[in-house]
């Protein structure tokens, strides 16, 4: 009988699969307190490494069609339905709960990239609009992306839960660092592997594992990164970091109560990481010329 080799599941930054710089790594339980695998700890150097990686992602994954990130999200629901049989018996053994719940979890993760590949084309027509005003020119309004997005990633439904904040982020042509929940490391660099086969342009998704309230501070204070969410936090962290991100004038995401991630989503979370730019242009008189934004 061969020896038993136990898996170490690495980071996922800038497209790839890298160790810590520190070097360290903690012991992951599976449901009955039995040991699982050993996943990263990551560091504030880590936590750096993703937000460049992240800023270099953006510039692209923002100019990109609507359409073009549709596919690309569509791809991952693809990848995912792929390998759903391995993240059913990941679920299981992580969570300890029946094949049924884990399935439904799994299908439900699937559903929800579906749905946000489908609103990528949709942002402008929805948040945007045609202002009325009482000048001679035109305006209007149209979304754009916030930037690189910190996401604290919420530790109930870890497969559900974690798609659910990284889908509308980079839906409307964000990238993230995303802190894993902490005893789910597993599911959460699992699903990297399935970003890292599905044509995500490398930085637009980061996947850090280890302590958020060790990691996380180093984010909310980061000048790289534009806007904080909250979900997986709580308490004295959610408030800190909260307080932390003052400091650069960073978008807090932060909501209210415990989140149903089976429940349908509504657009909070897509509204929560665009900006909203107006132009507007002279018509109807020769002595105005160009426009202007703001």
């Amino acid at each position: 009988m061969g020896v038993a080799v136990s898996k170490t599941y690495k980071l996922y930054v800038g497209g790839a699969f890298p160790r810590s710089e520190s070097g360290r790594t903690y012991q992951v339980s599976d449901a009955g307190g039995s040991f699982m695998a050993n996943a990263v700890l990551a560091s504030r150097k880590d936590a750096r490494d993703a937000v460049a990686a992240a800023r270099k992602g953006f510039g692209g994954w923002a100019k990109a069609t609507p359409y073009n990130r549709g596919q690309v999200i569509y791809r991952i629901a693809e990848m995912l339905q792929g390998r759903a049989a391995e993240f059913v018996e990941l679920l299981i053994t992580s969570r300890g709960v029946d094949h049924e719940t884990a399935a439904a979890e799994v299908d439900a993760a699937i559903d929800r990239l579906v749905h946000y590949a489908g609103w990528t084309d949709k942002l402008t027509a929805v948040f945007g609009s045609a202002n009325p005003v009482s000048a001679p020119y035109f305006s209007y309004s149209a979304p754009e992306p916030t930037g690189v997005v910190a996401i604290v990633a919420p530790t109930d439904a870890p497969l559900l839960g974690l798609v659910s904040v990284i889908a509308p982020v980079i839906a409307g042509g964000n990238a993230c660092v995303v802190i894993a929940a902490e005893a789910d490391p597993c599911v959460a660099v699992t699903f990297g592997e399935v970003l890292a086969t599905s044509d995500v342009p490398g930085g637009v998704v980061n996947i850090l594992t280890g302590q958020p309230a060790e990691i996380a501070p180093h984010l909310a204070t980061h000048a790289d990164v534009n806007a904080l969410d909250l979900t997986g936090a709580a308490g004295e962290l959610a408030t800190a970091l909260a307080r932390d991100a003052a400091g650069t004038v960073k978008r807090v995401y932060r909501p209210s109560g415990r989140p149903d991630f089976a429940a349908a989503p509504g657009t909070a979370r897509l509204r929560a990481f665009l900006e909203i730019k107006t132009v507007w242009h002279p018509t109807g008189s020769p002595s105005l010329a160009g426009g202007s934004s703001y």
